[in-house]
């Protein structure tokens, strides 16, 4: 086992963030795939929570382990990181393909108005008439802005919606009663 892992449980409202790609230089650091363009909970968290790779090749990574990070920083369009006990090139080798968990907890907070991809999945949108238009399963950057994919069970074919995530047609975000109301016709 990989001196820098301790086994784990894996926290109830852990979110995956990435995974880690391979070892970045000699010193015990590893390049890491954010899966946000803006990976603030992987620089501001200091225990990630590993899991092994779904298929591929296993490392050391073969149960729930925590991985305690030294340092996290910005590195092209990805991320390295070093953890204690991960001190050479080898060790950090080991941790290949292993995806990587936060708490959703420990996330820094965000300003009002914005929120994490996360915490919108599976909000049920109405529209301001009260019509359901569907749940919200994914979400897609088309660069200037981030689109809401919703997705309404209807017969075998379920109907999907891509909706603006703008201030235009998102009336309300109410994650505590898990709704979101928007300014859209079930026909656009």
């Amino acid at each position: 086992m990989n001196p820098g892992l301790a086994p784990a449980t894996l926290p109830a409202d852990a979110v995956e963030v990435g995974r880690i790609l391979d070892a970045w230089g000699v010193q015990g650091w590893f390049k890491v795939q954010p899966y946000s363009a803006s990976p603030e909970a992987l620089f501001s968290c200091r225990q990630w929570f590993l899991l092994p790779p779904e298929r591929g090749a296993r490392g050391t990574v073969v149960e729930p382990m925590q991985l305690s990070i030294r340092q996290a920083r910005g590195h092209g369009d990805g991320v390295v990181a070093s953890a204690q006990g991960v001190g050479d090139r080898s060790a950090a080798e080991g941790l290949k393909g292993a995806r990587i968990f936060i708490a959703r907890s420990a996330f820094p907070p965000l300003p009002e108005g914005e929120y994490y991809w996360v915490d919108l999945i599976g909000l049920q949108v109405r529209n301001r008439e009260g019509v359901a238009l569907g749940e919200v399963v994914d979400l897609m950057s088309t660069g200037p802005q981030q689109v809401l994919v919703v997705r309404e069970a209807q017969g075998e074919r379920p109907i999907e919606r891509l909706i603006p995530f703008v201030d235009a047609y998102v009336d309300e975000v109410d994650l505590p009663a898990r709704q979101l109301r928007v300014d859209w016709q079930p026909d656009y």
